[in-house]
């Protein structure tokens, strides 16, 4: 559904994005993660034709962008940057306004995606008088106007409270499920991006330096936490016994190959040193993202 090959983006003499390559299949919620600044929204704005590449190729739908962004974009929906709105008339005749730009949409179809999105009740109230939380259910409601095959979602959550946060969470899930649609998101929540993705990507300073599977991530290093009286000296026994080859922040472990939990209570009990607790620790994309930026910086200097 996505296909970016070797992208570059320059504004003048700064690079935006740095040879950006990857894929999207059908069916997938992908996400693409970085700092503010790192080219998500320079990547995205590329999708969608509204940026020009400086190189590289960009294809949407099997169409490329450049030579053929009708093709490209007749199947893809999106909120990118700040949705604008009338606010000085109903939230119904706004999507019937905005869907004058592409398609003439029909007021069944209207109805439908204003009860995908949850805005039932609301449709025929001012967009002057939503919430926040409302005002994003409105912007994709518009996204899904035409119905697309491809969702393309920059910040699809930002500036709402927990509650629209997670109602936004569990809309696009449901419409990944129910219609079937691919799924591109960037964002800086990394907990939504943990609950959503199947996918992600990590872009810094414009180049991608990570692309995998979120659980793959969530299963990587395996570290073990350990709760102990004495951490210090049971890291020494454990390393002496090769039970460990790695210690990290005085409570987690990483174990040698073959090695189980029952092992490492077994010989510290054995040792009279007292396990207080032991446990698979699962690491969150927000570790691993922290971790990996940070190396990216330790390698620079």
């Amino acid at each position: 559904m996505i296909e970016l090959r070797n992208v570059v983006k320059k504004f003048g003499g700064r690079v935006a994005v740095d040879d950006l390559s990857f894929t999207v299949p059908r069916g997938e919620i992908y996400g693409l993660l970085g700092h503010n600044g790192a080219g998500k929204s320079t990547a995205i704005g590329m999708m969608l034709g509204q940026v020009w590449p400086t190189g590289g190729e960009v294809k949407i739908c099997g169409h490329d962008v450049q030579s053929n962004r009708r093709a490209a974009l007749m199947q893809v929906g999106a909120i990118f940057e700040t949705p604008v709105f009338y606010d000085y008339l109903s939230g119904a005749r706004n999507l019937e306004i905005l869907s004058t730009y592409t398609a003439p949409t029909s007021k069944a179809r209207i109805q439908e995606v204003v009860e995908w999105v949850g805005l039932t009740g609301r449709e025929q109230s001012k967009v002057r008088t939503y919430s926040h939380g409302m005002r994003a259910r409105l912007a994709l409601a518009q996204a899904l106007l035409p119905k697309p095959e491809l969702l393309i979602l920059d910040e699809p959550s930002d500036g709402l409270d927990p509650e629209g946060i997670h109602e936004m969470r569990q809309t696009i899930l449901r419409l990944q499920r129910e219609l079937g649609l691919t799924i591109f998101l960037s964002s800086h929540l990394l907990n939504e991006v943990e609950q959503l993705c199947t996918r992600i990507a990590v872009l810094q300073q414009g180049k991608k330096v990570f692309e995998g599977n979120v659980a793959d991530v969530k299963a990587a290093r395996g570290k073990v936490a350990l709760k102990t009286s004495d951490f210090e000296s049971a890291a020494k026994l454990l390393r002496e016994h090769g039970l460990i080859t790695a210690t990290e922040q005085d409570k987690f472990i990483t174990l040698a190959g073959g090695h189980s939990t029952a092992e490492i209570t077994q010989a510290l009990v054995s040792a009279g040193i007292a396990v207080e607790g032991i446990w698979q620790n699962e690491q969150t994309v927000e570790d691993f993202y922290l971790g990996l930026v940070n190396r990216q910086r330790e390698e620079k200097q």
